[in-house]
């Protein structure tokens, strides 16, 4: 059985996954964010990070693309971004 059927999800595991933050831009928020996703992904390649400042340059997004295992998985890794002060929205 696998795990999508007993989590409450539409998403079939393993698969690619875009992890989205967003925060100001006067720390070095693609760092935290790499830090925090590799908390709970073994593998983070670097060519799958990417960031896009917002129009004034006021804000980053940064979008680092995982290969996820399990809704489980994906809740912790937001919990920690949204807990995290310097992020200010996680998608």
């Amino acid at each position: 059985m696998s795990e999508s059927t007993t989590e409450d999800t539409l998403l079939e595991f393993p698969c690619q996954f875009p992890i989205k933050a967003m925060g100001k831009t006067n720390i070095e928020l693609d760092l935290l964010v790499i830090e925090i996703v590799r908390r709970h992904v073994v593998e983070v390649n670097e060519t799958a990070v990417k960031t896009r400042p917002s129009k004034d340059g006021n804000y980053l997004a940064v979008t680092v693309m995982i290969e996820a295992s399990s809704k489980r998985q994906l809740d912790a890794i937001y919990q920690d971004l949204t807990d995290h002060p310097h992020v200010l929205m996680a998608l």
